[in-house]
């Protein structure tokens, strides 16, 4: 069943980046961050075409010599800080679409998480092909109950949610999880007809919190390195 789906991944990797200039191909333990989501894609038993979507000649460059597919220049309106995230993969959706290619599936692996592995991408698509759901989207656990959050108004401490149910014990805390942005996973009609990767039938995969560590800032890049060190000393 599942090995009858055509499934495309898209890796968006633009140029620009505030928080760590060159960001997606920056070195990262010995190779460039854009790598580690690359080589783990290219590993999947399902997926039947990778490209990376970029508008930046380095990054196409660096993503060929892994032997990945570019098979054209994002429009550099489509690199801007203020472009929606779901642009660029409707674009290459529709660019395949131009060149003859339809796939009944499409997946956005973002850079910005190396720790994310093959084996969850895998058991991603398997469980939204085997539910028949609209999507799936990886989450991982909050780090901080939205139930202890408070807002401040006139200078005043207000809970954030209406509900204000005191919990003392973190154990007696209802779970509330957190988009991690390291897989989403659509149907290509209901992307192309929602152009969001959220339905009322979309599906959670549940990650842990090592993978599901997203960089996005110097902070973030440092202990990333640092576990993938404290990693091979083990």
């Amino acid at each position: 069943m599942i090995n009858n789906k055509s499934i495309l991944a898209i890796i968006p990797a633009r140029g620009g980046s505030k928080g760590i200039p060159r960001k997606n191909i920056k070195d990262l333990d010995g190779k460039p961050l854009i790598a580690y989501t690359i080589e783990e894609a290219q590993k999947s038993k399902y997926i039947d075409r990778v490209i990376v979507s970029t508008e930046d000649e380095e990054i196409a460059m660096v993503s060929k010599k892994y032997n990945l597919e570019v098979p054209f220049l994002r429009p550099e309106q489509l690199a801007k800080d203020d472009i929606a995230g779901i642009d660029p993969i409707l674009h290459a959706v529709k660019w395949f679409h131009r060149n003859g290619y339809d796939f009944d599936y499409v997946i956005c692996l973002q850079c910005t998480s190396p720790f994310r592995n093959i084996e969850q991408i895998d058991e991603a698509i398997e469980k939204l092909i085997i539910k028949d759901a609209d999507s799936i989207v990886s989450v991982s656990e909050s780090e901080v109950s939205p139930y202890w959050m408070k807002k401040i108004e006139n200078g005043l401490m207000k809970d954030f949610l209406e509900d204000s149910t005191f919990y003392s014990r973190r154990q007696d805390v209802p779970k509330t999880y957190r988009l991690n942005g390291a897989i989403y996973i659509a149907k290509t009609k209901v992307l192309l007809k929602n152009k969001n990767w959220y339905t009322k039938n979309t599906l959670a995969y549940i990650m842990d919190k090592k993978s599901s560590i997203d960089i996005d800032d110097m902070i973030d890049f440092e202990f990333a390195e640092f576990l993938m060190k404290e990693g091979k000393n083990d």
